[in-house]
């Protein structure tokens, strides 16, 4: 059986561990070994996910399959523009991908998002990140590129955007 269910800041750790599980495999052979121990180390890690949650600046959900935790994703209003909804991070563990885990994860922040009365939803996904063919598939379209530092590292992405 699947679930969603928004995230409390007890599950900060869970989050963690699908992001170590996941993170080396999504970017493995396109990004540095010390770029994504980094920026692993400085997003993913419990203290601040934990914080993120508790004070609502971003709501996180996880998916569970037969109580088991294999994806989650985050999203929030964008500070500089209220009207729309950022989705900060989708992540599902490699071994329930493809079974439609990510699809469902987005469904929900969509349904969310529109909830909240905003219809546009953007997300950053990396240059060469082979996730961008999936967000394609969802709806998606590239409205620009942007390069963002990241402590000694640069996030060389395209933000994409769906009306929704």
């Amino acid at each position: 059986m699947i679930t969603i269910l928004e995230a409390t800041g007890n599950k900060a750790g869970v989050i963690c561990e699908i992001a170590e599980n996941t993170w080396w495999q999504a970017y493995g052979k396109i990004l540095p070994e010390g770029q994504i121990a980094y920026m692993l180390e400085k997003i993913y890690n419990k203290e601040s996910i934990k914080q993120q949650i508790e004070n609502g600046s971003q709501k996180y959900l996880l998916l569970f399959d037969d109580e088991k935790p294999v994806g989650f994703a985050s999203f929030a209003p964008r500070m500089e523009s209220p009207e729309t909804y950022k989705l900060h991070k989708l992540y599902c563990l490699p071994v329930g991908q493809k079974k439609g885990y990510g699809k469902m994860l987005l469904k929900e922040v969509e349904r969310r998002t529109t909830l909240a009365g905003v219809n546009i939803l953007e997300l950053n996904v990396n240059g060469n990140n082979t996730a961008r063919g999936f967000y394609e598939k969802m709806g998606f379209k590239v409205a620009y590129e942007e390069d963002i530092p990241i402590g000694p590292f640069w996030m060389n992405d395209f933000v994409m955007r769906k009306h929704l």
